[in-house]
């Protein structure tokens, strides 16, 4: 049977609705437990996780199941990998479904309307740490196989492999070691990536474009040691007011960015005003935008560059003292197409021109990304994209999206004959990252039929 056969859609939209509590309880589960992967954390917390999401694979019906992992570059060990297979018959295709289990830090617990490791339903959407990043994109993959398999019973032929990380938000960085040890093990003809999302609550979007990411350091010195400001000011500038100066060099008066030789172009996707971008955004009445071009542009194929840290006293702990010494961690987004090195090598040459005062500047650079084009008239993509359609009810569209996924870099790489599909359950207002992140419950349902159905379709041939 085909995935476009009215009785086979018929009967998987019915199994999706009646799994679909489930589903969102297991989800609920997931968020618990605080699984993070850095260092300054209980790394205990992945090794549990990580069990669960075995449990959770094994429940779906694949028996076989192995949690694996890799040392990161550094020699310490990275964090667990829950892979379970389901075998494909002679002759079908194999897909894999990645996504992670680790989340972001909560932050500060006060900006939460409710506590982040307890998923809360309120208002058609469900709320808490890693409900959007990425833990519905575990349960959509989960779901999605189950009741596959459910309807198709003996007639699920496809190959499946589960792939769930879990140090995506750390960078990935033991992934390259441990493909290297199992690349057999995971090797697939369709990968689909469910670390995304939607163009909007109810229109549903494959991603096919993802920025390229560099990170790095910029120190600034301008003394040996602290000194009184009322004593040596005058004849000073501080390594604070030093630093911001050479910050507010990396943009033009119109925002964009003003380091040379940074890839841009514009990007014809789908229409964005600027009051929806604001809508989603949040962005402050009185605040302009920066850039210019299409906004999709400015989000897709432009390169942005955001200070994300700085290395300074706090007011609240700060004295009257000229500084010797200050820096800022920046995160440059950057063209699908770009050269990160060549990226990293122009932000540090910039910073180097621009000293104020001829104060002393230190460049370090951090880790980095590459970008990703995928192509949306490929076979896979188009069943995925007919899949959506089926699943919402509305035409489907193509987007990018500005961040950047490490796994999908490194996963082309190791596998540069597989269609790879970026999707998710996300939405503008899902705040991944942030306090009060969510998802939209009714597009999370229909995330997890589409994939059912490109399943399907893959099954057919």
């Amino acid at each position: 049977m085909a995935a476009k056969d009215p009785r086979l859609l018929s009967e998987l939209r019915r199994s999706v609705q009646a799994d679909f509590a489930s589903a969102v309880g297991e989800l609920t589960g997931l968020v618990r437990i605080p699984a993070m992967a850095w260092e300054a954390f209980d790394p205990s917390q992945l090794d549990k996780a990580a069990g669960q999401v075995a449990g959770l694979v094994r429940e779906a019906g694949i028996a076989d199941v192995d949690i694996l992992q890799a040392p990161r570059p550094d020699g310490s060990p990275g964090a667990p990998a829950v892979v379970g297979r389901w075998p494909a018959k002679p002759g079908r295709p194999t897909v894999l479904l990645y996504a992670h289990y680790d989340v972001q830090p909560a932050g500060d617990l006060q900006l939460w309307d409710s506590p982040p490791f307890e998923a809360v339903a309120r208002g058609g959407r469900l709320w808490g740490r890693g409900v959007a990043d990425n833990k519905a994109g575990v349960l959509l993959h989960l779901a999605a196989f189950r009741n596959v398999l459910r309807v198709l019973g003996d007639e699920l032929g496809v190959g499946v492999t589960l792939f769930i990380d879990g140090e995506e938000e750390a960078g990935s960085p033991s992934l390259p070691s441990l493909l290297q040890q199992h690349a057999g093990l995971l090797s697939a003809d369709v990968l689909v990536v469910a670390d995304s999302g939607n163009w909007k609550v109810g229109v549903p979007a494959l991603t096919t474009s993802l920025r390229g990411l560099v990170l790095g350091t910029i120190e600034v010195r301008v003394l040996d040691h602290a000194l009184h400001s009322g004593t040596y000011g005058g004849p000073l500038v501080d390594a604070v007011a030093a630093l911001s100066r050479l910050l507010a060099t990396l943009h033009h008066d119109d925002g964009s960015v003003a380091v040379e030789g940074l890839a841009a172009s514009d990007d014809p996707g789908p229409p964005l005003s600027e009051a929806e971008f604001r809508a989603d955004s949040g962005v402050r009445p009185g605040v302009r935008l920066a850039g210019s071009g299409t906004l999709t542009s400015r989000l897709w194929t432009k390169p942005a560059l955001a200070i994300i840290g700085v290395d300074a006293p706090s007011v609240a702990l700060s004295s009257d003292t000229l500084l010797p010494v200050a820096r800022a961690r920046f995160s440059l987004s950057l063209a699908p197409d770009s050269d990160t090195a060549a990226a990293m090598e122009a932000v540090r040459r910039h910073a180097e021109a621009h000293a104020p005062f001829g104060a002393e500047v230190t460049f370090t650079p951090g880790g980095r990304t590459e970008g990703f084009a995928g192509d949306a008239s490929a076979p896979a993509a188009q069943a995925m994209l007919a899949a959506m359609e089926e699943s919402w009810g509305v035409p489907s569209v193509c987007m990018g999206v500005g961040g950047s996924i490490p796994a999908v870099n490194i996963l082309n790489k190791l596998y540069p004959e597989a269609d790879i599909l970026i999707t998710g359950a996300e939405d503008p207002d899902s705040r991944a990252h942030g306090a009060n992140e969510s998802i939209h419950l009714g597009d999370f349902e229909n995330a997890i039929l589409a994939e059912a159905l490109l399943l399907t379709r893959l099954n057919a041939g």
